[in-house]
């Protein structure tokens, strides 16, 4: 039997609240392939910089500030990292996190077979 505290579910539950919106999960699964789903930038490498809020808003037709609000979100969630360049913001997935919530799910989870 997996011992899990109160810190282990207030932490999950926050990460599962990030991920509980249709905008979100679908703006990480577009960052998690951005080469696939996303056009070649003038600043910034997609891979080591990130995607540009532009390119995610533009994407996912909603404002400006809306997407903001869903990055930082999933930043606070520490599911995506950002980088400022010139006058833009560049989202990256932070593959280990994702690594990290799988494993937690695993653990909560867990079932005996």
């Amino acid at each position: 039997m997996n011992s899990y505290s109160l810190v282990d579910y207030e932490s999950s539950a926050g990460v599962f609240k990030a991920l509980a919106n249709k905008n979100r999960l679908q703006i990480l699964h577009w960052l998690s392939e951005p080469e696939q789903h996303f056009p070649k930038q003038i600043d910034g490498d997609l891979i080591k910089d990130g995607v540009c809020v532009g390119f995610i808003t533009e994407k996912i037709g909603l404002k400006q500030p809306t997407v903001t609000s869903h990055m930082q979100i999933l930043q606070e969630a520490k599911l995506v990292t950002s980088k400022k360049i010139k006058n833009w913001v560049f989202y990256r997935l932070v593959g280990s996190q994702v690594e990290l919530l799988s494993n937690e799910i695993d653990r909560l989870f867990s079932v005996k077979r």
